[in-house]
């Protein structure tokens, strides 16, 4: 029986980001004919974190992005991407997107034209996709067509993989569910990584754009007090490897403002659970733009 999902769609601020979409009326992986004739690489796959900040990313230069360049260039080379993203929510479900070439999905409003002007014409893995619906256990996924590559997986993607050459396709965030779940999620794609799959998460482990301070230039610190407790919190938890205080979340210093809304935060849950427990975060940049979003990208493995 098909499973359904309603649209999800807010305003977060002036910037009007697209939080989600149906996943459409597809059918339910329940289970997998098609499997990955690929080559197994010859070592496992990292796991990475990405604080993706401000669609302008995409198209600025600056300390963060290229450092983006050069981790891409350390980063083994992929079979494959698979990226949750926090602008793609769902309700009641999980999808992923079985394109063969998913679309470039320019969701945010208010921005130059030159922003979108740009396309990531990277293909999908339809056959790996399939394959990462099977391996998640928590809940039935949907595999569909309905998505695309949203902002939060190209304007990092054009820095790490700038020739778009390398597969990519994206998972949903089914936002009924709790942080747990998430983490859990993440912990069954973790099979993945042995296919040669790039599992990236990519939000904000800071992020409240009605509380940002605007044309305050990108540096080493917050502008304000909770969102440097928290993502120092967060970095504190992540030094010993204490999941649990990191999907009990709520009760880290300044929560309440740091993630108003979860679904920036959600994102490096998967990446977490993804990584094996005794794989240590790797800081791969920290700093804050706009005063108050945390840029934290971290590697595990």
């Amino acid at each position: 029986m098909p499973m359904t999902t309603t649209l999800a769609t807010s305003e977060l601020g002036r910037r009007g980001f697209l939080m989600g979409t149906a996943l459409g009326a597809t059918a339910v992986l329940a289970s997998l004919a098609c499997r990955v004739q690929a080559a197994v690489p010859a070592r496992r796959m990292p796991v990475v974190f990405i604080g993706h900040g401000t669609p302008m990313n995409a198209i600025a230069d600056n300390a963060f992005t290229r450092r983006l360049s050069a981790w891409g260039r350390e980063l083994p080379r992929p079979t494959a991407i698979l990226s949750v993203s926090a602008h793609w929510l769902s309700r009641g479900a999980t999808g992923v997107g079985v394109q063969a070439n998913p679309k470039t999905i320019h969701d945010f409003g208010g921005f130059p034209q030159a922003l979108f002007d740009v396309e990531y014409p990277a293909p999908g893995h339809p056959a790996l996709a399939r394959e990462a619906a099977g391996v998640v256990k928590q809940s039935a996924v949907i595999a569909t067509d309905q998505w695309g590559l949203d902002h939060g997986t190209w304007s990092v993607l054009k820095h790490l993989y700038p020739k778009a050459d390398v597969p990519v396709f994206q998972l949903s965030i089914d936002y009924d569910k709790p942080a747990a779940f998430h983490y859990a999620v993440g912990r069954d794609l973790a099979a993945l990584r042995d296919r040669g799959v790039l599992v990236m998460g990519s939000g904000n482990v800071v992020h409240n754009l009605r509380a940002t301070d605007r044309g305050t230039p990108d540096g080493p610190s917050a502008s304000r007090p909770w969102a440097q407790s928290f993502d120092d919190a967060v970095k504190s938890a992540l030094a010993g490897r204490d999941d649990r205080a990191l999907v009990d979340y709520e009760k880290l210093a300044g929560a309440g403002t740091a993630v108003a809304t979860p679904d920036h935060y959600y994102p490096f849950l998967y990446a977490l659970g993804a990584a094996g427990s005794g794989e240590r975060a790797k800081t791969v940049y920290e700093g804050f733009q706009s005063g108050t979003l945390s840029m934290r990208c971290l590697q595990f493995g």
